[in-house]
């Protein structure tokens, strides 16, 4: 479709006339980021109706066809992470207006947003291997600069870490493109899919899919490929954790990984193990190291690091049920852990701290920041009849189905950890008396802010209904039937292109 191209030149577009705009005009950096959000969520809604019909949308950069021209494809998984994507961006865009009046240059910060939320979609449309790379290190420099926009000690320190982890990250996966395509001759990945069905993987192809998952392992914050993650999301200013484990973390790194490892590669006993080991590390790890936590961001730092291991589980377990369990997982993670990040923002825009002791009697003092915390608490520890709960609950099922019943366990064991360790944290916090070290609520929610949080809240109440038959459900089962087709579907893919 003729529009496909857009959703990645008009965030870099709006990149572009905030920088020049900015600076002159410094009211105009905010609504015009706002707008071109507003235009990708219209236009990822838009998206899913012809991805029904169709299954297969690709745009033919140039009209060249593959494998020498550029792909920009658009399949179920593809339109549920774009849908996904421009939900998070739209609110956190929204959310910033009110947020980032504390900080100067903000034309700065919309721009790399922009830069951010273009890289991203690039990852997502891409049809080749090395331009899927590219738009990831767009969107991996946009965050290194955004955790570092506070300039403060920490900021700049968690910076530095995640820009040392990540490009080692970076390498390793450029290394591994570089290994396929002289084994390969080719970078377009349905092509890719299908020499190596031809010549078999070798030897190659094994080396290439342990680089591949160390790699995107640092970027999605797998363990033990982690340590830069919690410093990172406690020192940027709360937008930025909120799309990264909204958005970032499944983007650049799950989504690759799995676009990679199912439709190209192959699935395969070995992966699916290592797959279910880094999750199951992630998730049981990030839970004990949530105990213990004295700041708000730090422990939801932590905790994406914990549910992210639920979803590679599903991915490494690999049948449909578990695929559809951890589809929807991502979904409801997404949701639930912005509105986590943005309701800390809120606490900690109105205290100027997030320290857990600092800010007791959140609800009382500001409901809605409180409420919106309890809620996306509650459907990332699993509690019904939130979304989290039922996601889980169909992976742990899927781990029984597949004869894996202590996988099954480990997962119910988790869960309970993360119940505990959010009861532990947010029990004073929401609901306690004031203390001597109680911070005062000094500052008012914007109507920006509050527009977010509540219709974010909204959303993750709601989300289970996508489980329900219709186009959402349907979207879902579409994307286990990209991951489940593997290497068949790269070769549909490729016929679609032609």
């Amino acid at each position: 479709m003729a529009f496909i191209p857009f959703f990645i030149a008009i965030p870099l577009g709006a990149a572009f006339l905030i920088s020049l705009a900015g600076k002159r005009f410094r009211a105009s950096s905010g609504p015009i980021a706002c707008a071109a959000s507003l235009f990708l969520l219209a236009a990822s809604l838009a998206i899913v109706k012809p991805v029904l019909a169709h299954k297969t949308l690709v745009y033919r950069v140039g009209n060249w066809l593959p494998p020498f021209g550029i792909p920009m494809i658009v399949d179920s998984l593809t339109a549920l992470m774009l849908v996904l994507a421009g939900i998070v961006v739209f609110f956190v865009t929204i959310y910033s207006i009110g947020y980032m009046k504390p900080y100067t240059d903000k034309w700065k910060y919309y721009t790399l947003l922009m830069l951010l939320v273009g890289g991203s979609n690039g990852v997502l449309l891409a049809g080749d291997i090395f331009n899927m790379f590219v738009f990831l290190e767009i969107a991996s420099i946009s965050v290194y600069a955004l955790v570092a926009y506070g300039t403060e000690k920490h900021s700049l320190e968690g910076a530095f870490k995640y820009a040392v982890m990540s490009s080692i990250g970076s390498v390793f996966i450029f290394l591994g493109i570089a290994i396929l395509y002289s084994y390969t001759s080719t970078l377009n990945m349905a092509d890719m899919a299908a020499v190596l069905m031809q010549k078999g993987p070798g030897m190659i192809v094994p080396f290439v899919t342990t680089l591949f998952l160390v790699g995107f392992g640092l970027k999605a914050g797998l363990m033990p490929f982690h340590a830069w993650l919690p410093d990172a999301y406690s020192a940027a200013p709360a937008t930025v954790p909120a799309l990264s484990s909204g958005v970032l973390i499944k983007v650049l790194g799950l989504y690759a990984i799995s676009r990679i490892v199912f439709n190209v590669f192959g699935i395969n006993a070995e992966v699916s193990n290592i797959l279910v080991i880094l999750g199951s590390l992630s998730m049981v790890g990030g839970s004990i190291l949530a105990f213990g936590q004295t700041k708000m961001k730090r422990l939801l730092g932590y905790s994406s690091i914990s549910q992210v291991g639920y979803i590679a589980i599903g991915l490494g377990v690999g049948t449909p049920l578990a695929l559809f369990g951890s589809i929807f997982y991502l979904l409801n993670h997404s949701l639930s852990k912005a509105l986590l990040f943005l309701s800390a923002g809120a606490i900690e825009h109105s205290t100027g701290t997030d320290e857990l002791g600092s800010i007791r009697g959140t609800c009382r003092r500001s409901p809605l920041a409180g409420w919106a915390s309890l809620v996306g608490a509650l459907s990332i520890s699993g509690i019904p009849p939130l979304g989290g709960f039922w996601a889980k609950l169909i992976i742990i099922f899927a781990c029984i189905q597949a004869g894996r019943p202590m996988l099954a366990f480990l997962m119910v064991l988790a869960s309970i950890f993360t119940l505990i360790y959010y009861f532990k944290a947010f029990t004073g916090v929401l609901f306690g008396s004031e203390s001597e070290k109680s911070r005062p609520f000094e500052k008012a929610l914007s109507p920006h802010m509050a527009l977010a949080l509540f219709c974010l809240t909204a959303l993750v109440v709601a989300a289970g209904l996508v489980l329900l038959p219709g186009k959402w459900q349907a979207l879902i089962n579409g994307a286990v039937g990209v991951l489940s087709g593997g290497r068949d579907y790269a070769i549909i893919l490729f016929g679609a292109m032609r």
